[in-house]
């Protein structure tokens, strides 16, 4: 059964993780991706560690279900060679930094001629104008710059910290997702492409705002922030692990008192409400802790849920393989990549009751596809032989695969 974008045919020529996870989504729902790749090693993310056959981890996750086609955009020839196949095309993606596409001659002007109607769409670090545009972004400058860094700081020390996960490049990845699918809706309503434009300090700073940036939602007076909000975190050591567990409704927070058998916290003066328990939460923290230290996990873990208090195991990224509830959610997936061998990935995480998205196929070897995507955009046998003894294109040796 075809998915929700099956039907769709993007040509994408991002590298690294924000582009290529975006375009990872569309092709697990169904849309058609061409993975455009410079000579040589391609995108970069083949060549990083953990790799089994020449596919790396990252690159195999973030790659599947598209067809790589190797296409030297240095020259002419293969700058042409791309124009035609975005003719055949809905979706055009990049995420070069400001002003290369148009050196390059694969700006939006010069596609839009090949086809009016293409969604073109441009992921940057910062954006297209500013003092930062031509800065090398890589997650730990997003995370610098958004205030990321600095609401991880060190509760005593107020260093701040990286994320040792590569949020922005993520979340840019799911926000590019969003409104590449917004961008094609909108073309089918009304017949006409446009330009999407995403900076990575942009999805950064829109996705941690809620709650991160409260004290300065409002306009007024700021008053300046010297510690991180809830400068406790809510991991709690047991007798024999590690849980997390936490209450914001009074009803929560009452059958926290009664599951830690401390009921003479319920007439405590800084914890009997919502406000009080934040402002305080450092004592309130700091007693829960103490508590959780005398007993195992299950025990806890028994005692809270009963209560109908959230929490939960702190897993390790083995255990989560075992846990009961993502193995009850079919998440992981499992099955013999042909080079590879044995392989584990997520399926896609939305579910469509109608049109299901799928890993159809797994990320394709550099080249993997040139030939075949060639011949079915109208290429003739000695044309493609000729770009290919041009050095314009590159054919894998397995593209059969």
């Amino acid at each position: 059964m075809p998915g929700p974008l099956s039907g769709f045919r993007i040509v994408d020529v991002t590298q690294m993780i924000s582009g290529p996870m975006a375009t990872m989504i569309l092709a697990d729902q169904g849309a058609d991706v061409i993975k455009v790749e410079p000579p040589g090693i391609g995108d970069l993310t083949r060549a990083l560690a953990g790799r089994r056959h020449a596919m790396s981890p990252t690159f195999a996750v973030a790659n599947r279900n598209k067809r790589s086609v190797v296409i030297d955009l240095k020259q002419p020839r293969g700058v042409e060679l791309l124009k035609r196949l975005v003719a055949q095309s809905d979706l055009f993606v990049q995420n070069f930094r400001p002003g290369t596409v148009e050196r390059m001659g694969i700006g939006e002007e010069a596609l839009r001629q090949a086809r009016p109607d293409l969604v073109y769409v441009s992921i940057s670090g910062f954006g297209e104008s500013g003092p930062y545009v031509h800065k090398r972004t890589y997650d730990p400058v997003i995370q610098a710059l958004s205030g990321l860094a600095s609401i991880q700081a060190d509760p005593q020390s107020g260093r701040p910290k990286m994320l040792r996960v590569i949020v922005p490049d993520k979340v840019t990845a799911l926000t590019a997702a969003q409104a590449m699918t917004a961008a094609l809706l909108a073309r089918q309503r009304t017949g006409t492409g446009q330009h999407v434009r995403l900076a990575m300090l942009d999805a950064v700073i829109a996705f941690i705002w809620p709650e991160s940036m409260a004290a300065f939602t409002f306009g007024g007076p700021e008053k300046a922030i010297t510690r991180p909000p809830n400068t406790r975190d809510l991991v709690f050591e047991t007798s024999d692990g590690y849980i997390t567990c936490g209450a914001v409704s009074d009803s929560e927070w009452e059958g926290l008192c009664r599951a830690l058998d401390r009921p003479e916290w319920l007439g405590d003066e800084r914890f009997k409400t919502p406000a009080g328990r934040v402002r305080y939460a450092d004592a309130r923290l700091e007693l829960t802790a103490e508590v959780l230290k005398t007993r195992s996990s299950a025990e806890w873990l028994a005692r809270l849920d009963a209560e109908q208090v959230p929490c939960a195991p702190i897993l390790s990224r083995a255990d989560l393989l075992a846990d009961p509830q993502i193995a009850a959610n079919q998440m992981i997936i499992e099955a013999d990549h042909p080079k590879a061998g044995p392989m584990r990935q997520p399926r896609p995480a939305a579910r469509f009751s109608s049109t299901p998205p799928e890993v159809r196929n797994f990320a394709p070897t550099l080249g993997q596809d040139t030939e075949p995507v060639l011949r079915g955009a109208g290429f003739a046998p000695e044309e493609i032989r000729s770009l290919r003894e041009a050095g314009v294109i590159e054919i894998a040796a397995d593209s059969s695969l």
